[in-house]
C-alpha cells in the first residue's frame, strides 16, 4: 500500500507545480511591470526546444551505435545530456529574446519574467504532469487494481511498471518534499540563465560570450545533478549540490546585470 501521507504529498506537489509559477508571474508583473508575453514565450520556448526538438535529436543519437556507447558510460551520458540541454535551451532562449521579444527589450525585468515562464513550465511538467502518474498508480495500488495495468504488458514493460509500483510503496512520504525543493532551485537557475542570455540577446549585436557562458552554466547544473544522483549519495546531498550551483548561476547573472547597467549597454 502507498501511504495516505504520500498521496497527500503527491497532490500537494501537483498543486505547487501550477501555483508557484503563477505566483512568480504575478509578482514580476505587479512589482516590475514585466510583460506576460515574456512569461508565455518562456513556456513556449521550453516546450519547443527542450521537449520537442531536443527529444527528437535524442531519439536519433541515442538510438544509434554511438548512443549505445554514450548510455553505457555515466560520464559520457552526463556530458552528452547536459551539453544538449544547455545548447537547445539557451539557443531557444537567445532566439526568442532577440527576435520574438524585441519590443520587450525596453524593460530588462522581462528577462526575469521570461525565466519564470521557462522554468515555470518545466516545474509544471515535472510536478503536476509528472506526479499525475504517481497519483494514478498510488490509487490503483491501494484499490488492489495494480494487476489491471500489469496484465496486458510484455515482460519488459511489466518489469518497468512493477519497479515504479515498488518505488512508490517503499518511498518515505517526506521524500516527496524534495521534489518542489529541487524545482525551486531549477527555476532559480532558469531565471539566472535568462538574465544572462537576455544581455546576450539585446543590443545591436549578439554577445556570444554570454550565450556560451549560459550553455556552460546550464551544462554544469544538469551534469552535476545527473552524476550526483547516480553516485548513490543521499537525495538531500544531491539537492544541496543543485542549490549551490543554482545560487552560483544567480550570482553570476546578478553581476552580468550590474555590469550591463554600469556600462549602459542595454535598455
Amino acid at each position: 500500500m502507498v501511504s495516505r501521507l504520500s498521496i497527500v504529498m503527491i497532490i500537494v506537489n501537483m498543486i505547487l507545480g501550477v501555483l508557484i509559477p503563477v505566483v512568480i508571474m504575478v509578482f514580476f508583473k505587479k512589482k516590475y511591470k514585466a510583460c506576460i508575453k515574456s512569461f508565455l514565450m518562456g513556456c513556449v520556448t521550453m516546450l519547443l526546444f527542450a521537449m520537442v526538438l531536443e527529444q527528437l535529436v535524442h531519439i536519433v543519437v541515442l538510438g544509434s551505435e554511438i548512443g549505445t556507447v554514450i548510455q553505457g558510460n555515466i560520464w559520457l551520458y552526463a556530458l552528452y545530456g547536459s551539453l544538449m540541454a544547455g545548447l537547445f535551451e539557451e539557443t531557444g532562449r537567445l532566439l526568442t529574446m532577440r527576435y520574438v521579444l524585441k519590443k520587450e527589450h525596453c524593460n530588462t525585468y522581462n528577462a526575469l519574467m521570461y525565466g519564470a515562464g521557462h522554468g515555470g513550465f518545466e516545474m509544471f511538467m515535472v510536478l503536476t504532469i509528472g506526479m499525475l502518474n504517481n497519483l494514478v498508480y498510488s490509487v490503483m495500488i491501494n484499490l488492489g487494481q495494480a494487476q489491471t495495468l500489469l496484465e496486458p504488458l510484455d515482460d519488459s514493460a511489466r518489469s518497468t511498471l512493477q519497479t515504479a509500483f515498488d518505488t512508490l510503496i517503499q518511498t518515505p512520504s517526506w521524500y516527496f518534499i524534495l521534489s518542489p525543493v529541487e524545482r525551486l532551485a531549477a527555476i532559480t537557475a532558469q531565471i539566472g540563465l535568462s538574465v544572462t542570455v537576455w544581455h546576450a540577446a539585446v543590443g545591436k549585436t549578439i554577445k556570444g560570450r554570454l550565450y556560451i557562458l549560459a550553455i556552460v552554466l546550464h551544462a554544469v547544473l544538469d551534469g552535476v545533478a545527473v552524476l550526483a544522483a547516480k553516485s548513490g549519495i543521499s537525495l538531500i546531498l544531491v539537492e544541496v549540490y543543485v542549490w549551490l550551483i543554482a545560487a552560483g548561476i544567480a550570482f553570476i547573472a546578478r553581476n552580468v546585470w550590474k555590469k550591463a547597467k554600469k556600462d549602459d549597454l542595454y535598455a
